[in-house]
């Protein structure tokens, strides 16, 4: 094994640790549903990711759906 597998094996193995311990933590909490503002912001992230070749597109609307989510953390959070 070289070095770059060894780095690949610890991050599969801390992702997995990782998503254990928020499923056992979340387990009994309610779900709260997407605002519009927050799906809007998500839908702007993936297309900069899909659009990631045409860089001045990708880099744009990733920015946006960025600064939308955080919009959409304080609005939540001043409820």
């Amino acid at each position: 094994m070289n070095t770059s597998q060894i780095y690949v094996a610890i991050a599969i193995v801390a992702l997995a640790v990782v998503a254990i311990v928020l499923f056992i933590i979340r387990r009994n909490k309610p779900r709260e549903e997407l605002s519009r503002l927050g799906a809007f912001a998500l839908m702007l992230v993936i297309a900069g990711v899909i659009f990631g070749p045409t860089q001045p597109l990708g880099y744009s609307s990733m920015t946006i759906g960025g600064i939308l989510a955080v919009i959409d953390i304080v609005k939540k959070l001043k409820k």
